[in-house]
């Protein structure tokens, strides 16, 4: 086992999944729940099940296509996210000032 990418992995999505919305719901479980161990087990084993399926999807593409195609489709798309969260941001706030135009 290559311990380099082990750690790299690990570090990676703990980095990533630090105020996730998938910790802010383990966080609301866990603070309306009796038993802490049963959010525990459920949280971690819903994250080891999407990572497998992540890992599974990633070597399933790796195979089909270059590496580099599929850095730059990643790339692309999170550019493409990044846009239109901007863009819906922008078309919220001018929502709101409108909103606030018309009680004025």
């Amino acid at each position: 086992m290559n311990l380099q990418l082990l750690g790299l992995a690990f570090v990676t999505v703990f980095i990533s999944e630090l105020g996730d919305k998938s910790q802010l719901a383990a966080i609301a479980l866990g603070g309306s729940s009796k038993s802490v161990r049963a959010v525990f087990l459920g949280t971690s084993a819903a994250l080891v099940v999407a990572s497998f399926f992540g890992v599974w999807l990633g070597e399933g593409v790796g195979h089909l296509f270059p590496a580099h195609w599929v850095k730059l489709a990643a790339a692309v798309g999170f550019a493409i996210m990044g846009v239109r969260l901007l863009l819906l941001r922008e078309a919220d706030n001018a929502e709101t000032e409108e909103a606030l135009d018309e009680r004025a």
